[in-house]
């Protein structure tokens, strides 16, 4: 049977929701894809961490929320199940990923 009632394992924040919190430097963004998929676009001011490199202890410490994304949310879910036992305060990834970023009209930067 289907779990349509099951909640989802992390916290999502949606697109529009995100925008305003890094727009008032409210939060950190760490881009869990490949060197090669945040080069092609990623949001301004968003930390690469790949996954493939993924270590919870090297993310920056402070007061401000940490939010993990990817392209669509898979592995920025992978991270934080990596993230669970090292650092617990990190627990929400973008609803959707990179794609509801793009879908919601919002800017992306190309390049490192």
């Amino acid at each position: 049977m289907l779990s349509l009632f099951r909640k989802p394992r992390h916290k999502e924040i949606p697109a529009q929701q995100l925008a305003a919190l890094l727009d008032q430097k409210r939060a950190i963004l760490v881009d869990v894809r490949e060197s090669d998929e945040f080069a092609s676009g990623h949001v301004a001011g968003a930390l690469s961490m790949p996954l493939s490199r993924f270590q919870a202890s090297a993310l920056p410490a402070g007061d401000k929320p940490i939010i993990l994304t990817c392209a669509a949310g898979r592995r920025s879910a992978m991270a934080l199940d990596k993230a669970a036992a090292a650092r617990p305060d990190i627990d929400t990834h973008l609803a959707g990923g990179m794609g509801a970023w793009r879908a919601a009209g919002l800017p992306v930067v190309t390049g490192n």
